[in-house]
């Protein structure tokens, strides 16, 4: 039977999850007490220290699941020199800090997410392919941002390389304002894996440039409905005919709409997850 793991994009902004929570009880333990799983984004802006990994893995239950974002340096999404001397080293590092997440069986993958601006041409297939060889030792995922790669020249061709370089195919639910955005498409392109990231469907927001704090703070402004939930339950279970593993993360948190909407979507679902950490009830009770 396929195993659907839910969760959230980040652990620190979910506010409802930590009402009544002693200011000095760690978030993520809190957080790994609702979901089994948890996309890290703060590797995006930087390769964090290995102390904060290991604190990481003491914070979080034996079965708990990291997908883990590529530093940017590695999706091209950074303007200016890196921080290393060459893209090798940049690779190497994040593969030194990140081996004992593996070790410990607690890293679902890495997701290399590319920018708008990286399209489907050859010197971006080739970079793929140099990106896939250095993560050779780590399951990878893939996200695209621009809808060329799925266009009717190279759908069935982008398809079928993720398939043959053995990446997982991440399938985004967004909205659809032209090139620099992708449909959903549910195909999985690994047996064991397919990754799922709902970013919410305000188009307004989405078209604005990707800086600044209003950005931030309005792109994934979303609150899914429950028809809309209801109708990506469905398309979740066929995905999981598909795969072993279906991961999703809900990524529309600009309003804090993330958490309950997760939470619906696991009772709709009808999960009842095991393994999570020990729940913490505040004075009032549980806050589910």
């Amino acid at each position: 039977m396929s195993d659907i793991r839910i969760g959230l994009t980040g652990w620190g902004d979910h506010g409802t999850l930590y009402e009544g929570l002693p200011s000095s009880a760690s978030k993520l333990e809190a957080y790994a007490s609702h979901f089994p799983v948890v996309e890290l984004d703060s590797s995006f802006y930087a390769i964090p220290p290995q102390k904060n990994v290991d604190k990481w893995l003491r914070e979080t239950p034996e079965s708990f699941q990291f997908v883990v974002k590529a530093y940017q340096g590695m999706t091209g999404h950074q303007r200016g020199e890196i921080p290393f001397n060459t893209k090798e080293e940049m690779l190497e590092a994040y593969r030194k800090t990140f081996q004992p997440m593996k070790e410990a069986g607690k890293l679902s993958y890495v997701l290399c997410q590319f920018p708008p601006w990286f399209d489907c041409q050859q010197k971006h297939v080739q970079y793929l392919k140099w990106l896939r060889q250095e993560l050779r030792d780590f399951p990878a995922a893939l996200e695209f941002r621009n809808n060329s790669w799925f266009n009717k020249e190279f759908y069935d061709r982008t398809l079928q390389y993720m398939e043959q370089d053995n990446w997982i195919h991440t399938v985004c639910d967004e909205p659809q304002i032209g090139e620099k955005s992708v449909p959903f498409v549910p195909v999985a392109t690994d047996k064991e894996h397919t990754f799922v990231r709902l970013h919410g469907r305000n188009k307004a927001a989405w078209q604005k440039p990707s800086r600044g704090e209003e950005w931030r703070n309005t792109r994934y402004l979303y609150d899914y409905n429950e028809e809309e939930l209801s109708d990506m339950v469905k398309k979740i279970r066929n995905l999981s005919a598909q795969s072993k593993i279906v991961t999703v993360v809900f990524n529309n948190n600009s309003g804090g709409h993330a958490a309950g909407n997760a939470k619906e979507f696991i009772r709709m679902l009808n999960i009842n997850y095991e393994g999570l950490a020990p729940r913490q009830l505040d004075l009032f009770g549980d806050q589910d």
